[in-house]
C-alpha cells in the first residue's frame, strides 16, 4: 500500500512517501539525511499529545535522539511571535546547517517551521510530517514556507523545499471529522482543476474516504500529491502553471480574513466554497456550463461539506468589502486580481480578465442567499 511521489527538482529534489504507519519507521527513513544522530522537533500542543510520543519512538528505533517545542495550536500561532520563539528555540538547540529541523503538525506547523528553517543560518534543511489530511495533500509538498500578517494570509514567506515529506495516512484516522472534510476541500480541488476522471473517481469513492477506508485514503492522497508534484516540478515558484494550485484562494482568503482566521471557517472549507464560487463565476462568464457548478456543490453537499456563504456562521462584509479584501490576495499583479476559472470540469486557466461587476454579482448573490 506504500506509496512514493518524486519531487523533481534537481538538487533539490526530494521524496513524498505515503501510506499508513510511517511513524514507526521515521527513524529509519531521516537517518540517511543526518550528520549527527539528533533533530529538533516542532509541533503544537495537540498534536504533541496524539503523536508526538510515536515519533519519538521511531526515531529511537533509528538511535536519533530529539529535542520538542509544542506550540499552541490554531491559525493564530502563524505570526511573528511565535515564529520569533521557534527561530530563538532552534538557535538554543545550537541547530547547524547540517541538522535537520522536523515540522510535525498540519498547514500551519509545516509553513511557520518551513519559514524557520528557511532563514535560520540562510537555510537549514527541514522534513516534513503532516497530520492533517489537508497538510498531506497540499502545503506539505512544494516547498510554500511562511506567515500571516495583519493585512492578509501567507504575506510573509519564503520558497524553502523540504529533504523528506512523510504522509502517514493511519495519522488521519484521529482528526475530527470536520477537519478531516476540510481538508478534503483540498482534494476535490485537484479534479477540479486537472483530472476529470479523478474528480469523477471521488464521486464515487469519497464516501468511503471520508468512513476511513485506508486504501482509497492512499489512493487519494497519492494523485493529490502527483498532481501538486508535476505542476511544482514545473513552475517551483509560481510564475505560470503553479497558479492553476489556488483554485477557489482567492474566495478563500478573503472569507478567511474576513471570519478572522478563526475556526468560524477552516482553510480547506473556504477552498471548497472558493472552488464552488469560482465554478459559479466561470459559468456565469460562459467559459462553462451551468451544470459545472452544479455538479461541484452537489458533490461537496453530498460530502457534507460547506458549499456556499450560507453555510459561514456569523456576519460577513459586504460584497464590495469582500472584493476589496480580495484585493489583498498576493496573487495580485499589477494590482490586478489572478483568478483560477474553468471551461469543464478538470480544465482549470488563470486569467486576469475578469470583469468586476461580475464578481460582485456572485457575491452579492451568494450573500443574499444567506
Amino acid at each position: 500500500m506504500l506509496q512514493t511521489v518524486p519531487v523533481a527538482l534537481g538538487a533539490r529534489s526530494y521524496e513524498v512517501v505515503i501510506g499508513p504507519d510511517l511513524m514507526a519507521d521515521a527513524g529509519r527513513r531521516i537517518l540517511p539525511l543526518l550528520r549527527r544522530p539528533k533533530v529538533a522537533v516542532v509541533t503544537d500542543e495537540n498534536v504533541a499529545d496524539l503523536h508526538l510520543q510515536s515519533l519519538r519512538e521511531g526515531l529511537a528505533e533509528a538511535g536519533i535522539a530529539m529535542q520538542a517545542l509544542a506550540l499552541p495550536p490554531g491559525e493564530a500561532t502563524k505570526g511573528w511571535p511565535q515564529f520569533s520563539r521557534t527561530v530563538e528555540w532552534l538557535l538554543d538547540q545550537k541547530i547547524e546547517r547540517n541538522d535537520i529541523v522536523v515540522a510535525l503538525g498540519g498547514g500551519v506547523i509545516g509553513d511557520l517551521v518551513g519559514f524557520a528553517a528557511a532563514v535560520l543560518r540562510r537555510g537549514v534543511r527541514f522534513v516534513q510530517i503532516p497530520t492533517s489530511l489537508l497538510a498531506q495533500v497540499d502545503s506539505s509538498v512544494g516547498g510554500k514556507t511562511g506567515i500571516n500578517a495583519p493585512q492578509g494570509k501567507n504575506l510573509i514567506g519564503a520558497f524553502h523545499q523540504p529533504s523528506l515529506v512523510l504522509a502517514d495516512t493511519s495519522i488521519l484516522t484521529s482528526l475530527r471529522p470536520r477537519d478531516f472534510l476540510a481538508g478534503y476541500g483540498e482534494v476535490v480541488k485537484y479534479g477540479l482543476l486537472g483530472d476529470a476522471e479523478f474528480f469523477a473517481w471521488l464521486e464515487d469513492n469519497g464516501p468511503a474516504l471520508a468512513a476511513g477506508d485506508m486504501e482509497t485514503r492512499v489512493r487519494a492522497v497519492t494523485r493529490s500529491v502527483q498532481m501538486k508534484a508535476e505542476i511544482v516540478a514545473r513552475d517551483e515558484t509560481e510564475q505560470g502553471d503553479r497558479a492553476l494550485l489556488n483554485l477557489g484562494h482567492t474566495f478563500c482568503h478573503a472569507l478567511e480574513s474576513a471570519t478572522g482566521y478563526s475556526d468560524r471557517l477552516l482553510h480547506g472549507e473556504g477552498v471548497a466554497i472558493g472552488c464552488a464560487l469560482a465554478f459559479e463565476l466561470s459559468a456565469r462568464l460562459g467559459l462553462c456550463s451551468q451544470e459545472c457548478p452544479s455538479r461541484v456543490r452537489a458533490h461537496l453537499r453530498a460530502m457534507g461539506m460547506k458549499t456556499d456563504l450560507a453555510d459561514i456562521d456569523g456576519d460577513l462584509p459586504a460584497a464590495e468589502a469582500l472584493l476589496e479584501l480580495m484585493g489583498q490576495d498576493k496573487k495580485v499583479v499589477d494590482g490586478q486580481l489572478r483568478f483560477v476559472l474553468a471551461r469543464d470540469i478538470g480544465q482549470a486557466f488563470v486569467t486576469t480578465d475578469v470583469p468586476r461587476d461580475q464578481v460582485l454579482a456572485v457575491l452579492r448573490d451568494a450573500l443574499a442567499a444567506r
